[in-house]
């Protein structure tokens, strides 16, 4: 249950109502929030005279529910918008990992040539083996830091573990939740403490209300910027990496109020099919797309089968604004 507080009400008293009724409390401009487990179903009466609304829902998906807040939530990266009002549809573009100044600045340059507002590449990789390479760390932090002082682009970049998420907020516009990391609490609950916008990447064995109340982590610790991002689930399926699931995109339109971004590159796990699935993630409506780029994917480090080269990057664009703008939205 969400119940607003009206803003007359004294912030002790909130805090005690809140330890009452096992609720987080979030301050708002003008009222309290208290979000309680969904097994409420009414308001005490003892507090119902400094109740302003309230809300029931039947799980616990409740601050991402479109019951809630029927609109799609705005998101404002730097200036860039999506969500909302706006019927853009923002590109993401650039290496699985960074590799090297000369790599990176490659890459920047792309997508400043296209008109792309925004960079993406790993820093710390959660890799499956060991023996695979880790990323460049922090060192690959400041190289991010430098694309984004010299070309004006955002950066967006995946936090691995607890032991860098402080780092991964301080240099990113966007940070990145792995699918592998998804269910890491400390994670959830520190990004639920800053106001960054999150991008938060569907686990490949989740089912749509785990990948939601995931979600709720973030928002229930007072931070409205998250981003869903469907990247393809684990089916009976072994010619293709995974399956980009359409369907349950499909659902989080129309159940939840969180912008949705989809990975193609991760879902199909091989370049020649990335254009198409893009083409058709676009005509869906959604908010974003996460799309590897590297500019010779035969010597790349990490996911060196899924990464376009720049030739593959440029093509795939001059047709997905079409596709955009036949449904009303624009690449940005």
């Amino acid at each position: 249950m969400i119940i607003h507080l009206k803003n007359s009400v004294a912030d002790a008293e909130v805090e005690k109502i809140a330890r009452q009724l096992d609720a987080f409390h979030i301050r708002k401009p003008d009222y309290h929030v208290l979000v309680t487990p969904s097994a409420l179903k009414e308001v005490p009466p003892e507090y119902e005279n400094l109740v302003e609304a309230s809300f029931v829902f039947p799980n616990d998906m409740q601050l991402s529910s479109a019951e809630y807040f029927s609109e799609t939530r705005e998101i404002n990266i730097n200036g860039v918008k999506i969500g909302g009002s706006n019927n853009n549809t923002m590109v993401i573009g650039g290496p699985c990992s960074v590799e090297s100044e000369e790599q990176i600045t490659q890459s920047a340059e792309l997508m400043k040539e296209l008109g792309i507002s925004t960079l993406r590449a790993g820093c710390y990789k959660p890799r499956t083996s060991p023996y695979s390479f880790q990323g460049m760390g922090l060192e690959g932090l400041k190289l991010l830091d430098k694309m984004r002082s010299k070309y004006g682009l955002n950066i967006i970049t995946e936090v691995r573990d607890t032991t860098h998420v402080d780092e991964v907020i301080e240099y990113a516009d966007i940070v990145q939740i792995g699918a592998k990391a998804m269910y890491d609490q400390g994670i959830l609950r520190r990004c639920g403490k800053t106001d960054k916008p999150i991008l938060l990447k569907r686990g490949f064995g989740t089912n749509l209300q785990e990948f939601v109340q995931a979600a709720e982590f973030i928002l229930s610790g007072g931070n409205d910027n998250v981003i869903l991002c469907e990247r393809g689930i684990r089916t009976f399926e072994t010619k293709t990496r995974f399956t980009l699931d359409l369907c349950g995109v499909a659902y989080l339109k129309e159940y939840t109020n969180l912008p949705i971004i989809l990975d193609p590159s991760h879902a199909l796990g091989y370049r020649y099919g990335v254009p198409d699935l893009s083409r058709a993630c676009t005509a869906m409506g959604i908010e974003g797309l996460l799309i590897e780029v590297h500019p010779d994917p035969s010597v790349a480090k990490s996911d060196a089968a899924q990464q376009l080269d720049h030739d593959m990057f440029r093509e795939l664009m001059t047709t997905l604004r079409p596709v955009a703008s036949a449904i009303g939205r624009t690449i940005i």
